[in-house]
């Protein structure tokens, strides 16, 4: 049981971290505060696969209007993608990816809504943010310089994702020994050097919580994992960039209230101080982090 003790044992252990700051920008000619203000994105799975059904949108028609209803809830940026994350889900070609994002990047952005794709193939960021996109997900390694060279020749963001493997489809174990932040601040460190090095300036950290790891697959584990790491993501904030957070499920532990999960866990997000928050369930968070602030 999370207890107010072990809170306060980890914020005097990490005093220092607690008050580090991270950089702005903006996206898009839309700035974001993250010091004092954090962000909502809202999500638009453009694949049959994804699980979560409120927010699978199988035609770009539907998409726009998902998109335009997210925005007027709250979220500042729409967050697409058309190849389901889940270990099972069928591949989709880049071609595939190409014809779902595009109409619908193009139609957000005609209508000035902020647009994230997430993708781990480089002829989908080139394609995607040529239409328009702005902001790269990025759940892979593999091809990481070209693919940091294409953003900054847009002048996107990337999310940066920590993934065990080359793509998030391809995902070894995840490292559950002991205090996991030292090997996320690792990872996380190297991926921003070659980013700024390929002109990225724009940069968000996600520790990937969302993701299908085999050796994460007992509910209790997983939930445990999530739970440790989003109480402890003010110590990633001390790498100077904003953290984003998937927010995830825990299905077996919700059951029929399982739209409820992502709030819940918005609060232990938001107490460790992240700065970007990845949710379908878009008015449910703004709902928490309204309450939190009026704190």
């Amino acid at each position: 049981m999370l207890s107010l003790e072990q809170l306060a044992g980890l914020l005097e252990q990490n005093r220092a971290a607690a008050a580090a700051r991270v950089r702005e920008f903006s996206i898009g000619g839309r700035k974001f505060n993250f010091n004092s203000q954090p962000a909502i994105m809202g999500v638009v799975n453009l694949s049959a696969d994804s699980w979560y059904r409120e927010s699978v949108c199988l035609s770009a028609e539907s998409a726009i209007q998902r998109g335009r209803v997210l925005a007027a809830q709250g979220a500042q940026i729409i967050d697409v993608g058309a190849e389901s994350t889940l270990a099972h889900a069928a591949r989709a070609s880049g071609a595939a990816q190409k014809s779902k994002l595009i109409p619908v990047i193009q139609e957000l952005r005609a209508e000035k809504i902020l647009v994230s794709v997430e993708t781990y193939s480089p002829a989908v960021t080139r394609a995607s943010l040529a239409a328009g996109a702005n902001i790269l997900n990025l759940t892979g390694t593999a091809g990481s310089k070209e693919i940091f060279k294409l953003v900054a020749a847009h002048d996107a963001a990337v999310i940066i994702c920590y993934v065990a493997g080359k793509n998030v489809r391809e995902v070894g174990d995840f490292d559950l020994c002991g205090d996991p932040v030292p090997m996320l601040r690792d990872f996380f460190a190297r991926q921003i050097e070659i980013a700024q090095r390929n002109g990225v300036e724009k940069i968000f950290l996600d520790p990937g919580l969302g993701f299908y790891y085999r050796n994460l697959q007992d509910s209790a584990v997983r939930v445990r994992h999530q739970m440790n790491i989003f109480l402890n993501t003010f110590r990633l904030r001390e790498l100077g960039f904003p953290i984003c957070h998937a927010l995830p499920h825990a299905f077996e532990f919700f059951g029929e209230e399982v739209r409820c999960a992502e709030s819940f866990f918005a609060v232990l997000a938001a107490l460790g101080k992240t700065d970007l928050f990845r949710t379908h369930e878009v008015p449910r968070i703004k709902v928490v982090l309204d309450t939190l602030k009026s704190f």
